[in-house]
């Protein structure tokens, strides 16, 4: 996830709610000696439902896959499903609700068939934007959601103190919304929009504006913080035409960054685009200006050439319509330079620069949302550090990190991997059909948060808040859905250094010879709030441990003994163990659990008031030698763990169960199953994290693609524009 991707038809497959194919099954009716089972029987546009033949016995079953029919209209589609079984929904509908009949006939005996109907409703095209702001008490901002579903469909809005929650607190406590209404057509998406006014105060809770679809479908939420330092942040500021000379920071791409779609005629049409973020000006020794982002911003993935004229704001932000087609709003700021070929292994970055146009853009470097506030508290513009940027080390691991990108704006978070291998996917095309390479990375910085990034943000600069020193450039990253995310980025060194070679010269970052903060703007909880959620069974089974181990740990110091869960593997029980001080010594499993380790006092354990986590910092907080030890296990096990086709990412992180030791961190596909899990390895621990695979184009948990309200008027797919 990075690009951003704009489409006029909802038609590339975004592979959700996978995790879990086979586990629920829903008879379908039988023909024959066959029958079907499916992961579900109901779907958002463009998401997708694994079905199953089987026969009279339950054995799987070599069938044809067809759709037979729908109720959707016959210009948008009803899905298409694949010689595997996997339905993917189409991408958008004509009504609330629209039903589908799939086929399955029996590959030796054709005769032999059977059909399931399947139920499509309407998802978001995109989350609600912007995804996030910032306002001062009383102040008013619109909020709009596109959902996939032409000239027909609504959003119902609402407060909460939680993303899928209600308003609990008394009317007004969250801020106010009015003036909802909702924009139809035949052609085009239905839009809608409301306007939030936040609390005359400063609420106790967090505030999400919270859209649902048609009353009960796809819900999508916008966390805003309402704050007392007279800040005003929304990154719709990130995503227009940037006045005079355009600051960085904002939507930009190249301008063939494109895919193409013919009609019933043959006429060929831009059907969806992609955009991202210009990060960064550079200079090299001649003082040559260039505009910093990501190779698959600016180069297509390799696809793009030298001389390739470089938009603002990207097409993405521009109705898909280049800058040699009537109506482009776009402008030309740069044309393509130089960029670190993917594809090529001596690589390990993802990166390239624009040779900027003259009077283009602003010359200072400045970033938006880097400044202080202005007259209408509107965070300014400003330049980062100059230089070759900041080197991370055991001492400034604890930092906050800011970026300022195309979808999200400013947003603020903490450094939680280091030494990060991870495995990226890159495609020729916007709607990702098209497969290019899966590229590992090695020694790649990971940001904590699933509000820090998302798709459209790739190329944006990472920053130490407390100086605005540059540490890295975003380029790809993903969540569970749930919360918890990681977004990645490489090392600004790595990318000025192999930037450099390829330009022959030495580059340098435009900006301030002036250190100076810039605002924290936090999305995402610091710390966990609280600690995970287990069932009966195994808070059993960890109180069993622990009752008959507490006499032991106490004779060695420890206070006493407990049950929990685990915060390194969520869902996983753990042996809580009571310490006065880091100073006694735990083992790091107990009996097959792992052990968390609370600093406490006898007086607290014994009143009942002792902590129900351990006590855990933002960011990363490691001895110069615990951190270099880590990392040399990283590099030994990484390789093989990376083997396993589960696993696409290892780190060095902080152990959450005990935040006194170096954990490594293990990215789980979060649908599949590693072939082993183990608790610990050459004297870590391991922290796991299940996470949707790293795209750079699709939006972040695999949600339905970046697309507007553009032509669906009979289009089908013709080519790749590269």
């Amino acid at each position: 996830m990075g690009r951003a991707l704009l489409s006029r038809l909802a038609l590339a497959a975004a592979a959700i709610a996978m995790a879990g194919c086979g586990t629920m099954t829903f008879p379908a009716q039988a023909g024959g000696g066959l029958a079907l089972s499916a992961s579900a029987t109901s779907v958002s546009t463009n998401g997708q439902i694994a079905l199953r033949a089987s026969g009279p016995m339950g054995e799987a079953e070599a069938v044809t896959w067809s759709v037979l029919s729908g109720s959707n209209a016959p210009a948008l589609g009803q899905g298409q499903i694949d010689a595997s079984g996997i339905y993917t929904a189409p991408g958008s509908l004509s009504s609330d609700e629209v039903t589908v009949r799939v086929e399955a006939r029996l590959a030796t005996d054709p005769a032999d068939a059977t059909s399931i109907l399947l139920t499509v409703r309407p998802g978001f095209v995109q989350p609600l934007l912007p995804q996030d702001m910032a306002l001062t008490p009383g102040a008013s901002a619109q909020v709009t959601a596109e959902i996939a579903e032409v000239n027909a469909g609504s959003v119902s809005w609402s407060l909460a103190s939680s993303p899928a929650g209600k308003e609990t607190t008394p009317p007004g406590t969250l801020g106010t919304l009015n003036g909802s209404g909702c924009q139809r057509s035949e052609d085009r998406f239905t839009t809608c929009t409301v306007t939030y006014s936040a609390p005359g105060g400063i609420p106790a809770q967090p505030v999400y504006v919270v859209g649902k679809v048609n009353g009960d479908g796809a819900t999508t939420p916008l966390r805003v913080l309402v704050d007392d330092r007279g800040i005003v942040s929304d990154p719709v500021t990130n995503q227009v035409i940037q006045p005079g000379m355009a600051a960085m920071g904002t939507s930009g791409g190249n301008d063939g960054d494109y895919d193409t779609y013919q009609d019933g005629d043959g006429d060929s049409y831009v059907a969806d685009c992609c955009g991202g973020t210009l990060g960064a000006l550079v200079q090299d020794d001649q003082k040559n200006e260039y505009i910093l982002s990501n190779n698959h911003v600016l180069a297509e993935s390799d696809h793009g050439q030298a001389g390739d004229a470089i938009d603002q704001p990207g097409l993405i932000d521009g109705a898909c319509t280049p800058l040699n087609r009537p109506g482009s709003t776009v402008l030309p700021v740069g044309t393509l330079k130089y960029f670190v070929p993917l594809k090529s292994a001596q690589t390990n970055v993802d990166a390239a620069l624009a040779l900027a146009a003259p009077g283009a853009v602003d010359s200072t470097g400045a970033i938006l949302g880097l400044g202080s506030s202005g007259p209408d508290q509107q965070l300014t513009a400003a330049p980062p550090m100059a230089g070759r940027g900041e080197t991370l080390n055991a001492s400034n691991l604890g930092m906050d990190v800011v970026k300022s990108g195309r979808t999200t704006g400013l947003t603020c978070s903490n450094i939680e991997v280091v030494a990060l291998t991870v495995k990226v996917e890159y495609y020729k095309d916007c709607a990702e059909t098209q497969p290019y390479i899966t590229r590992t990375f090695t020694n790649q910085i990971g940001i904590g948060g699933s509000h820090f990034t998302d798709s459209g943000d790739s190329g944006a600069l990472l920053l130490d808040a407390s100086n605005a020193q540059a540490i890295g450039l975003y380029f790809a990253g993903g969540t569970d859905g749930d919360g918890h995310g990681l977004s990645v980025a490489n090392p600004i060194g790595d990318v000025l250094h192999e930037l450099g070679e390829q330009a022959g010269s030495r580059l340098t970052l435009v900006g301030t010879n002036t250190p100076h903060s810039v605002s924290c703007l936090r999305y995402d909880p610091a710390v966990p709030a609280a600690p995970p959620s287990i069932s009966p069974a195994l808070t059993s089974q960890a109180e069993t441990v622990a009752e008959s181990i507490a006499p032991v740990l106490r004779d060695n110091g420890a206070l006493g003994a407990a049950a929990g869960a685990s915060l390194d593997n969520r869902g996983e029980p753990a042996v809580i163990v009571y310490v006065p001080n880091t100073s006694v010594s735990v083992p790091q499993t107990i009996d097959g659990l792992r052990t968390q380790v609370i600093v406490t006092d006898a007086g607290a354990l014994a009143r009942g008031d002792a902590p129900s986590m351990p006590a855990l910092e933002p960011g990363l907080h490691l001895t110069a030698s615990a951190l270099a030890n880590a990392k040399a296990v990283e590099e030994r096990v990484a390789p093989g763990l990376m083997t396993d086709p589960a696993i696409f990412g290892v780190g060095v992180t902080q152990s959450r169960d005990n935040p006194a030791e170096a954990a490594l961190l293990v990215l789980v596909d979060i649908g599949q199953n590693p072939r082993s899990m183990p608790q610990t390895l050459d004297g870590l621990r391991v922290q796991y994290l299940r996470l949707h695979r790293f795209h750079t184009t699709r939006s972040r948990g695999m949600e339905p693609e970046r697309q507007t309200a553009c032509s669906l008027k009979g289009l089908r797919p013709a080519s790749s524009v590269q």
